[in-house]
């Protein structure tokens, strides 16, 4: 064997079985793919959680490098998910769309969880199991090498139409026994899923304890064929703010690998999104990394229209909370609070210049960071400028650019020259504004890039590296990186 077939043969593996050896080399986690295979409890919706985003966040959490999969968008707080959940279908209509369906996305992973949209009068269980196992058959006709993931699907109370599934999910659990293949994984989503308390008002859709409850059980299903990944993110997740009616928002903490001595310099974090979406798990690889060369380093959630009916003035108000928290916590976590840093992307850039520049009209703690770090952000609210048409009437509130005084910290502005939403001539009035009022501030053009400059969720381009360069040079200039 050649060494470039030799090659080509450990490229080509994804995923192995537990059972096998692994040599550190292999161990080195390549990129898979997942398909929710299902009904609208896969599909998802915005009435109900479907168990899609939670997984995702388990695994982005894990440090696996992986994308869903499928024709579908399952609509969650970063925005969608890809899937191949049908609402209102049954496991028989999905059988007739597999074969077509997987040849189209050739998922390295099916996560099969159908069993709802039929009546115990229909006596349905036969027919079901067979459609399952026409399914799994013309998956791994495909792709001999595919992991499906069969569940027993979560119990209903709305009966006596769903008084079947008890059956059903016996049913299921004899097929995948007697299919006796190492790659059918039986499931068991039935057993500990209490509708009572995991369900909404119609007895059937998960609610968000539910989701959860679904996305914990794969994850563990999942854990038994995946690679150990490289990076596991440690963390601490710690509230910062209570809301009515609502969980509360939470600092994602990740601290420093060498404790105690000197004071840490810190860097809080806010993602993007467009004050609509988004989550604190976007920048997580960058507060592994600066945690790894002495910060503490904060990913800060906050509220986003999505899921509060927020405004942009209300995050602000809520990134402000967060930066006070974190020097009213500076002991605790041993941060010299004459070193925090703030930064973000796009919307969270925005927040991050705030507060910069937003004059500390309360009295309170101060909020105003020692430097920033500002990622394509929206630095102009004003008439001309980008933002919702409440920030444009009141943009002397809440528009950096229109802020700015001698006491704006220092400044490194990233952004990329094929931006559609933030124009390099805004960039460079930001850069001329901060100069007129004696305030260092770096602009980094990146050539081409648009907006974000690159994409978190997608396997990292050259950019992420570029970014990370010129943001550690800026860092070591002011002696907050040694």
């Amino acid at each position: 064997m050649t060494m470039r077939i030799l090659r080509a043969c450990l490229l080509a593996v994804l995923l192995l079985p537990l059972s096998m050896h692994i040599s550190a080399e292999q161990r080195k986690q390549q990129r898979f793919s997942i398909m929710g295979l299902g009904d609208s409890i896969t599909e998802g919706s915005t009435s109900f959680t479907c168990y899609l985003y939670p997984l995702w966040e388990k695994l982005m959490t894990g440090g696996y490098e992986f994308d869903f999969i499928g024709p579908n968008n399952s609509p969650c707080r970063i925005g969608t998910l890809n899937t191949c959940g049908f609402g209102g279908k049954t496991v028989e209509f999905l059988d007739s769309k597999i074969d077509s369906l997987y040849r189209i996305y050739p998922a390295d992973i099916v996560l099969l969880h159908a069993g709802h949209n039929h009546s115990v009068d229909e006596h349905p269980v036969p027919g079901m199991i067979s459609a399952y196992r026409s399914i799994i058959s013309k998956i791994l006709a495909i792709n001999p090498r595919a992991y499906i993931f069969m569940a027993e699907v979560i119990p209903s109370g709305k009966l006596p139409k769903y008084n079947y599934i008890p059956d059903l999910n016996k049913q299921i659990a004899k097929m995948v026994k007697s299919m006796n293949s190492s790659q059918v994984i039986l499931v068991n989503q039935c057993s500990g899923f209490d509708w009572q308390r995991f369900t909404i008002a119609d007895k059937v859709h998960p609610n968000k304890l539910g989701g959860e409850h679904m996305a914990a059980v794969w994850f563990k299903a999942l854990e038994q064929i995946l690679k150990p990944a490289p990076n596991v993110y440690k963390f601490d997740i710690v509230p910062y703010k209570t809301l009515s009616n609502a969980d509360p928002l939470t600092l994602h903490i990740f601290q420093p690998s060498k404790r105690g001595g000197a004071k840490h310099p810190a860097l809080i974090y806010f993602f993007g999104g467009g004050w609509h979406e988004g989550t604190p798990i976007q920048f997580y690889r960058e507060c592994a990394y600066y945690a790894a060369n002495g910060f503490v380093a904060v990913s800060a959630d906050y509220r986003i229209e999505l899921l509060h009916h927020s405004t942009p003035f209300d995050s602000f108000e809520d990134a402000r909370d967060a930066m006070r928290w974190l020097r009213m916590h500076a002991d605790k976590y041993n941060i010299d609070t004459m070193r925090i840093v703030a930064s973000g992307s796009s919307a969270g850039g925005q927040l991050a210049a705030a507060l910069g520049t937003i004059p500390n009209r309360d009295g309170g703690v101060s909020y105003r960071p020692g430097l920033m770090v500002l990622n394509y952000a929206v630095v102009d609210n004003g008439p001309t400028g980008y933002g919702t048409a409440q920030m444009k009437a009141r943009y002397k509130e809440i528009s950096p650019l229109d802020n700015i005084t001698p006491a704006t910290p220092p400044t490194l502005f990233l952004l990329g020259t094929k931006d559609p939403l933030i124009p390099v001539a805004t960039a460079k009035a930001f850069q001329q504004r901060m100069e007129q009022n004696g305030v260092y501030c770096e602009l980094k053009l990146f050539l081409n890039a648009g907006h974000p400059i690159f994409l978190y969720r997608k396997p990292l381009a050259k950019e992420f590296y570029d970014v990370r360069k010129v943001t550690d040079a800026f860092l070591r200039h002011y002696h907050y990186l040694p």
